[in-house]
């Protein structure tokens, strides 16, 4: 199992940066590289606590399903979202949102484990790990610089 935590300073409010990050068409936009698509469930608009999505995206050339089900929400402070059904065989991603001197301290924990056991446990540490660091990167990169307006 691995673990991914992410520090993104934002200046802007935590009202902006929850809604953002809980926004389906801003994870579109964050990732146009793997062509994801919201194809069942909420496919666009604020997710809220209780919503499915099924994403369909192309990671390591092959087409995924991925579906996560918003499983704990406390507007502007925090919200989780499990795997129901994907290529995983665990994951849990946490969002927390603190209030700092300069607008808002985004944390993402992204804690996820990969089929196969022991094939799996070093998949994990070769290039999924690294590989799925990136995408969250790239995603609070966007959500950074629409908060921020630039």
């Amino acid at each position: 199992m691995a673990t991914i935590i992410l520090i993104t300073n934002i200046d802007a409010s935590a009202q902006v940066c929850f809604d953002l990050a809980r926004n389906v068409d801003v994870h579109l936009l964050s990732t146009a590289k793997t062509r994801e698509k919201a194809i069942a469930g909420r496919t666009t608009g604020l997710c809220e606590e209780g919503d499915q999505i099924t994403w369909e995206a192309i990671h390591f050339g092959v087409k995924q399903k991925f579906t996560v089900r918003i499983t704990k929400m406390e507007p502007f402070v925090y919200f989780e979202d499990e795997m129901v059904k994907g290529a995983f065989s665990f994951m849990k991603h946490k969002h927390f949102f603190e209030v700092n001197k300069s607008g808002i301290k985004m944390v993402d924990e992204f804690t996820f484990k990969a089929p196969l056991g022991f094939l799996g446990s070093i998949a994990e540490r070769l290039f999924l790990t690294r590989y799925m660091r990136k995408l969250l990167a790239e995603r609070n990169k966007v959500i950074k610089k629409l908060a921020e307006g630039k």
